[in-house]
């Protein structure tokens, strides 16, 4: 397809991955006469989900050397940190979530219409319904608000959805005030009593979050946590230098047992020459992709049943503090953690009754006057009832993976049809491109898809 003189891109979705592409494709001399729209409902685009929350206790996981917008400026987010005001007396080794928000605010400011011109990003805030194909190959993306963005290129950077109902199939507990579906709802937190029982779902990033902001809130009484695996996301160690790469001893493991095999290898060297496991697993990270591609399906399937929790905790670790305050927190006796997988919900007046226990037995029984889900978020396409997504789904435009992880793409983030053709005028990046990477959340994955998508949209 040649590049229409003036062409209409639309991204939909005003987080990271959004605010990150919209940044690329302003930096792209092909698209200089673009108009580019940007959907996002939230108060402000930029932040999205994970960078809203205007509370000083949730940290990024993440130093600041990791966290440019722009991979070829490796600095610039620590360098952006250093000329805080708050920061005149050294910048913190892990910056709080609400301040990396603010740093995305105004890296999207600069090309926001109208500040940077009639070239610039126009915000609409709202959300998209329905984008379908029209005869002339354009897509009509419809907004909530009635208006209509006639387009040639459509981006989804969904950013990801809230966690799935923990149980069923009695689902009445989803109607109760004390249930919790989704951790980051405004507010939410902040309708608990500081004697109220509470009971977490999850012991990852978020129930850690969870955990220090009900605290920082004044709550006392002690929370109950269940957890499949009963594992807390590890703690990051002081920097150290790299550890060497090693994928072409990784490259051609087509089994999860061979890559595991050439990871305990270098366990070991590194272990002889007083090396910790954090830096070998940092090694892969550049590489984590084109390893998962070469997997079959079946082998997939196999690191997700066996190997996906484990990998969860070593790989997305926690700031020290975070992780010290979670030990504090139990030897203290006002955190218990429960092993085992939440079966059943049921609302019994002003409490909500949950049955914890392995497949196949009767469990024990809980007790809660609200319960939080702080559960992994909703990979499968085939149940996000998101209205754009559902009218996708139902054209055929939008295809769920076998394994469920997100959607199916082409290697320029193009969704592929019912068929497996590329559907016309239609990409993503961001979660939803699990399928293709296994790891596709984090910055420095991100931004590399941002920048290539944009190369990719300047040269269609």
């Amino acid at each position: 397809m040649n590049l229409p003189a003036h062409p209409v891109i639309t991204i939909v979705g005003g987080g990271f991955a959004g605010t990150a592409l919209a940044l690329q494709l302003r930096r792209q001399p092909t698209l200089a006469g673009a108009e580019i729209h940007l959907i996002e409902p939230r108060e402000a685009p930029g932040p999205g989900l994970a960078y809203t929350a205007r509370r000083a206790e949730y940290l990024l996981n993440v130093r600041p050397g990791a966290l440019s917008l722009y991979s070829n400026e490796p600095h610039h987010f620590a360098q952006w940190l250093a000329r805080q005001p708050e920061n005149s007396g050294g910048t913190p080794e892990f910056a709080s979530r609400a301040t990396y928000g603010r740093y995305l605010r105004e890296e999207l400011a600069t090309v926001l219409a109208p500040t940077a011109g009639p070239a610039g990003v126009q915000w609409h805030c709202t959300t998209a319904v329905a984008a379908p194909l029209q005869p002339n190959g354009q897509r009509a993306v419809q907004l909530a608000d009635g208006t209509t963005i006639a387009s040639d290129s459509v981006v989804l950077a969904l950013g990801n959805f809230p966690p799935p109902p923990p149980a069923g199939p009695d689902l009445r507990y989803l109607h109760h005030p004390g249930f919790h579906a989704d951790p980051w709802a405004a507010g939410n937190l902040r309708r608990i009593g500081p004697d109220e029982q509470v009971l977490l779902i999850g012991s990852g990033l978020t129930s850690v979050d969870v955990l220090l902001a009900l605290r920082h809130d004044g709550h006392q009484a002690p929370i109950t946590v269940v957890a499949r695996h009963g594992r807390w996301p590890a703690a990051h160690e002081p920097a150290t230098a790299p550890y060497p790469n090693f994928y072409s001893a990784m490259a051609h493991e087509t089994t999860v047992n061979g890559a595991v095999a050439v990871f305990k290898r270098e366990l070991r060297a590194a272990a002889a020459r007083g090396i910790g496991w954090q830096p070998v697993l940092d090694a892969l990270r550049p590489d984590l992709g084109r390893i998962w591609a070469v997997w079959p399906l079946a082998e997939q399937h196999r690191f997700l049943q066996h190997l996906a929790g484990l990998w969860a905790v070593a790989r997305h670790r926690s700031p020290p503090e975070n992780a010290a305050a979670v030990v504090a927190l139990a030897a203290a006796g006002l955190m218990q953690l429960h092993m085992g997988t939440v079966r059943e919900i049921l609302p019994e007046g002003p409490l909500l009754r949950v049955r914890v226990g392995p497949h196949g037995e009767a469990g024990s029984w809980l007790t809660a006057q609200h319960v939080i889900n702080c559960a992994g978020p909703l990979l499968d396409y085939a149940r996000i009832a998101d209205p754009l997504v559902v009218s996708l789904r139902e054209a055929g435009d939008l295809v769920p993976d076998p394994l469920r992880l997100g959607l199916l793409t082409d290697p320029h983030g193009a969704l592929l049809d019912d068929e497996n053709r590329a559907a016309p005028g239609l990409f993503t990046l961001g979660s939803s491109r699990r399928p293709a990477y296994f790891e596709s959340t984090a910055v420095p994955e991100l931004r590399l898809q941002a920048a290539a998508l944009a190369g990719h949209l300047g040269k269609s």
